[in-house]
């Protein structure tokens, strides 16, 4: 089956933190979704709008998962509201986790979710909140400087199975629109693009923040980037879990919500918050087409 094909596409709408999602059920992973189908579906105003879609293959079935099968039966295939491939999205597992429960595939408790960042185990709690093992931040030397309006700010690169800068200012604001990604240099640090976080300070181990993501302009939030601001605030204020034994917990304000991100010992880094699925539907074949 193909996107041109007379059969409707079956999808549902989902969201973490307002971080939303256009959700592709196809396990036998027979849809054909090339970048300009993906970004259509996206579409806010034209499409069924997201600012991603979480394409919900057996990983038996993807030849980029079935390596993973093994320990994981699902693979979620992740697409930028652009129709580019991306290597991860922290919020986009919480809801692909939570579409899995949804349709009777896991129960509550403990899942394992395949993605190009590789295997990410997740906790279902029956209180509605998924919490997320995101894997261990890596923390290349070099950054990059951002600038917007005139300012410019230092920016920590952090990658959490995709490439984040890391920038603590003043005021959210300074961030200005974010309907384009804010320019950065060297631009050498970023070959595949960068998605930006800008990050204010809220209290002690509580920070608040603005993202543009990768093909998707500024979102209401970004898992990954919160782990990542969490990395960098802890970094930045002397905190280090792999050296004094210790866990590190930092509550992160996203326009969305508020994600909890707690990076343990062994470097592994859990991110909690809710998903939700809000709408299921089809598209018509003849708008596809």
């Amino acid at each position: 089956m193909t996107t041109q094909s007379a059969a409707p596409l079956a999808f549902l709408k989902g969201h973490g933190t307002e971080n939303d999602f256009v959700i592709v059920p196809d396990a036998d992973n027979a849809l054909d979704l090339p970048p300009a189908t993906v970004a259509r579906l996206c579409d806010r105003r034209a499409g069924i709008g997201g600012d991603g879609l979480l394409h919900v293959v057996r990983s038996a079935a993807h030849p980029e998962a079935r390596a993973m099968a093994d320990e994981a039966e699902w693979f979620m295939d992740y697409r930028n509201a652009d129709g580019s491939v991306a290597e991860m999205c922290g919020n986009g597992v919480r809801v692909f986790a939570r579409y899995l429960q949804h349709a009777g595939l896991v129960e509550a408790g403990e899942v394992a979710v395949a993605t190009r960042g590789g295997v990410k185990r997740v906790h279902l709690a029956k209180n509605g909140d998924v919490t997320v093992r995101m894997g261990r931040a890596v923390l290349p030397g070099a950054g990059v400087t951002v600038t917007v309006d005139g300012r410019s700010w230092p920016a920590r690169n952090v990658n959490m199975g995709n490439p984040h800068a890391v920038a603590f200012v003043e005021d959210l604001a300074h961030a200005g629109t974010l309907y384009d990604e804010p320019p950065y240099a060297p631009a050498s640090v970023y070959p595949d693009g960068v998605n930006i976080e800008f990050v204010v300070d809220r209290g002690p181990r509580h920070v608040a923040m603005r993202v543009h993501e990768r093909g998707a302009s500024e979102t209401r939030s970004c898992g990954t980037g919160a782990c990542a601001v969490a990395v960098a605030a802890a970094r930045r204020d002397g905190a280090d879990p792999g050296e004094t034994g210790a866990p590190v917990t930092y509550t992160v304000d996203v326009l969305g919500g508020t994600l909890v991100i707690t990076e343990h010992p062994d470097g592994e880094i859990e991110m909690t918050g809710p998903a939700v699925i809000v709408a299921e539907g089809r598209v018509e074949p003849s708008w596809l087409g």
